[in-house]
């Protein structure tokens, strides 16, 4: 970084001249390098402390050419939050999704998560997910990626031709640390201890990072490790009223071991010349448990809801008594072991003449995961079901019944054991990207053009996905004639649900086991094995511009896909098949493939009004790829040799879809009366006019004769370009600090996103992850030895969309307090103690299906789907830092 060099004044031509460029340009694109050319006019400053990296930010934002917020380290390792995401969710515009209790993705200004491009100094990284039931997409999951290892981060919400394509909502450049940067010795080790009021346990983290560099500032090497070892759990009530009005109260228990590991060498042997070699390795391993009782209503003595779904039921004992095991609690267990692991490793030059500078990086990371083993268990309980009323008329589900009545016994007194199910399915996952990228930036003197930057980028991304089922020895599709005791696979009893239902604590151990002895082989699924292969091509021409009282930069991007999908082809095999919808699948491989091509202009430009006042300007068009999961062309099967006609369908993906695309612009004032206060505002405006939706064909030949219906006729369901949309919101930000230690931070984001309804299957004209209303306030004290920070964060009610069971739903208003605490001894050593979400907010899940009949009985309008019990994590750690 370098101090600032432009002037303070204002000239009424330029600023007409480049206000009619930001006119003339369609758009602007954005990519996020881990250096961009903005990046030079920003004054260096040393962060130390929560202020200083508070003004360290300020002086990001703005020193930048594009519209940008930042987030830096308060200090060596020393973030809040519990991981990447969640100290992303304190800026203006920005929101993080939980996922389990921790925050997984992040959307930016109205657009949904998956429209959010994620770097890691500036380039893509291959990433993966540990669930079976969520779908691939392209999002970033930052629950892998531990904040002891990130040296800050970089929010981009106006794009420019050098950042890398992908996100309408914006860009998020990660940044790790570099040891040429750092003292030429520096230790820092830490250790943490969290409680959290849900495990009710407490769970051990470390981290350690030591950055060497000679003498003569010519080598230097940087290792960082960190380590966590941490449980989730969470409680709640899930809904299934088309099966007997079922709701369930449930455990979901997930152990988390996570390591990390960073090794950064770099070289410079001449002024002019630098080299530098970058490795990575995040693991995560994920085994869970999820566990519930279902409990069944009298559908006939109901009240229901215009769509039909039962929202109030009372169920009396003769209703139990005459519905047999009908009228029984099920009680299921799903075991899962899961992992994922990025690896990525990258080479780097730099090379400085006297009036250019050329750059090169060529790398390459490789993800793996998914399910490794999912096992399903259950039982059918001998003591009835809700003799009661279970009231769903509010906000989340409400039972009224005596305890004896839907609590299970802790041990034996089944009626009937159901065994293993025969759904125990492996779903490995990999995602691999290579790529090359070049840069030459070279100084010139047309007028107000000082300098401009080219540069090539090609990429090879394959993302892979299969699924392999267990044929079962103890399965013959009567199991529920078999009866077993209960107890050898119970551990006691467990709390499930918001009430407090106590019910039997599963032995994952045995029943792991218990599944081994009984599989007798594992066979591919066909129909769950797809991969992509995309290549990328990139080349733009940015130019950067300054004058008296201006500065900025305008160029393109254009961008080139291809993309070929491959899985297994639908026929008539003619082979016996251990698993039966494989017979629908020959063994040839089906190949389609798909291509665009893209211009991305933009412009930024930012007027120094005054010499505390900018106003900004900034138009893009902008493109997030479509994701993984609507590009697979494997078919999923429905309605197969079922013993029934007319419900056949097939689902299938398409590699030949078009990208999001958007056009963007910005307005924003920003005031900075002194060095660490802020008073910003800005209006955007995004007009989305690709859009990724869906649509079903019937009554068509897919070379497959369904055996039970005599004829090859199908309903064909895949995705297609559909209509786009439109976010308009404004940003308010207000940074002060007082002088005396104490500070404080406002936010608000409001952010009308609307799409067409026809995009999305609930029928809802909103973007997914899109809360209309965000707002952060933080307060804190800072003195030499001493700071405290308090943070509110709000959002208002937003959709999550999600293949699998738990479909699409509104999330209500949620918000979390979070305390901060440290204090510096000894010179090198510090206390931290935090508090995240210490009111323990609930999370209340709400359907909103429309139209005369829902998707799903349990999220049509309305209905209280899913809820789960708010937790509160509390740490105290030790650090040193020399």
């Amino acid at each position: 970084m370098r101090p600032s060099n432009f002037k303070k004044s204002v000239l009424a031509t330029n600023i007409a001249l480049m206000l009619g460029t930001a006119v003339s340009m369609s758009a602007v694109a954005a990519e996020a390098d881990s250096a961009p050319a903005a990046d030079e006019n920003i004054e260096k400053i040393e962060v130390r402390g929560l202020r200083a990296s508070m003004k360290a930010s300020i002086n990001s934002k703005r020193f930048s050419n594009a519209v940008v917020d930042a987030v830096n380290a308060e200090d060596i390792g020393k973030f809040p939050d519990n991981n990447v995401a969640e100290a992303l969710g304190r800026v203006p515009g920005v929101t993080v999704s939980k996922q389990f209790g921790e925050g997984s993705a992040v959307s930016i200004r109205g657009a949904s998560n998956a429209l959010t491009m994620t770097t890691l100094n500036g380039q893509n990284v291959a990433s993966t997910g540990w669930y079976s039931q969520q779908a691939i997409d392209r999002t970033f999951n930052y629950s892998m990626l531990p904040p002891e290892l990130i040296a800050g981060m970089e929010v981009y919400k106006s794009s420019q031709a050098d950042l890398l394509e992908g996100g309408i909502g914006g860009t998020v450049v990660v940044n790790t640390r570099k040891p040429l940067d750092m003292d030429s010795f520096t230790v820092f080790g830490s250790v943490k201890g969290t409680y959290s009021t849900a495990s009710e346990e407490t769970d051990p983290s470390l981290s350690g990072l030591v950055s060497w560099k000679n003498e003569d500032e010519t080598f230097g090497a940087l290792v960082a490790l960190a380590k966590s070892d941490y449980s989730l759990v969470r409680r709640g009530n899930e809904a299934l009223p088309v099966w007997g009005g079922r709701i369930a109260p449930t455990h979901f228990e997930q152990n988390r071991d996570r390591t990390a590991a960073d090794v950064t060498l770099q070289y410079a042997p001449t002024e002019e010349l630098e080299f530098g070699l970058h490795y990575m390795n995040l693991d995560l391993a994920a085994d869970s448990v999820n566990t519930q009782v279902w409990i069944p209503q009298d559908t006939g003595n109901c009240e229901t809801n215009a769509q039909g779904a039962p929202i109030k039921c009372t169920t009396d004992q003769a209703w139990v008594d005459a519905n047999g095991a009908g009228g029984n609690a099920y009680w299921e267990t799903r075991p899962r072991k899961a992992t994922m692991k990025t690896e990525l490793v990258s080479f780097d030059f730099a090379y400085q003449g006297d009036s250019y500078k050329l750059e090169a990086e060529v790398g390459a990371s490789k993800a793996t995961g998914g399910t490794g083993i999912e096992t399903n268990l259950a039982y059918i309980s001998g003591v009835g079901g809700a003799v009661g009323t279970i009231d769903a008329t509010g906000d989340q589900v409400d039972f009224d019944m005596a305890p004896n009545d839907y609590q299970l016994p802790s041990k034996g007194e089944y009626m009937s054991w159901e065994g293993l199910q025969p759904n125990v399915v492996q779903q490995p996952r990999e995602d691999k990207e290579q790529y090359v990228q070049a840069d030459l930036t070279f100084d010139v003197d047309f007028g107000a053009i000082s300098s401009i930057k080219t540069g090539a980028r090609w990429s090879k991304h394959t993302v892979e996905q299969d699924q392999l089922r267990a044929t079962l020895s103890a399965y013959d599709g009567a199991a529920d004639s078999l009866i077993y005791n209960g107890s050898d696979f119970q551990d006691g009893t467990l709390t499930a649900g918001m009430d407090g239902f106590v019910i039997p604590r599963p032995d994952a151990g045995a029943i792991y086991a218990y599944t081994n002895e009984n599989v007798g082989e594992w066979v591919q699924d066909r129909s769950g094995y797809g991969e992509l292969e995309e290549t990328n091509i990139a080349a733009y021409l940015m130019a950067n511009f300054e004058g008296d009282g201006f500065r900025g930069n305008v160029g393109f991007r254009y961008v080139n896909t291809d993309v070929e999908a491959s899985s297994y082809a639908t026929g008539d095999s003619g082979n016996v098949e251990l698993i039966p919808i494989n017979a629908a699948f020959t063994n040839n491989i089906n190949t389609e493939e798909g291509s665009y091509n893209e211009v991305l202009p933009s412009v930024n430009i930012a007027f120094d009004v005054a010499s505390d006042v900018i106003v900004r300007v900034s138009a893009a068009q902008v493109m997030s790829r479509p994701n993984y999961n609507d590009m697979f062309n494997n078919r999923a099967i429905s309605g197969y040799n079922d013993n029934s006609t007319g419900n056949e369908a097939v689902t299938i993906g398409n590699p030949n879809l078009s990208p999001f695309k958007a056009f963007q612009s910005d307005l924003g004032f920003e005031w900075y009366y002194n060095d660490a206060s802020l008073l910003a505002m800005t209006y955007f405006l995004k007009e989305v006019n690709t859009f990724t939706t869906f649509t079903s064909v019937p009554d068509q030949q897919i070379g497959l004769v369904d055996p039970g219906s005599g004829v090859d006729s199908w309903d064909i369901e895949t995705y297609v370009d559909g209509q786009g949309g439109r976010i308009e919101g404004i940003e308010f930000q207000l940074q002060h600090d007082m002088g005396n230690g104490f500070g404080g931070v406002v936010n608000y984001t409001f952010a009308e996103a609307t799409a067409d309804a026809s995009n999305y299957v609930d029928g809802n004209d909103v973007f997914s992850d899109s809360s209309k209303h965000t707002a952060n306030v933080v307060g804190y004290y800072e003195n030499d030895s001493f700071t405290a920070r308090a943070a509110y964060t709000w959002r208002s009610e937003y959709m999550i969309r999600e293949t699998g069971f738990y479909g699409a739903r509104e999330v209500q208003p949620y918000g979390t307090l979070d305390l901060g605490l440290t204090y510096d001894f000894l010179d090198h050593f510090t206390l931290t103690a935090d508090v995240s979400n210490l009111l323990e907010e609930d999370q209340l899940h709400v359907g909103r299906d429309q139209g005369a009949v829902p998707v799903n009985l349990r999220t049509s309008d309305g209905y209280p789907a899913y809820s789960y019990q708010g937790e509160a994590r509390y740490s105290v750690g030790l650090q040193f830092r020399y």
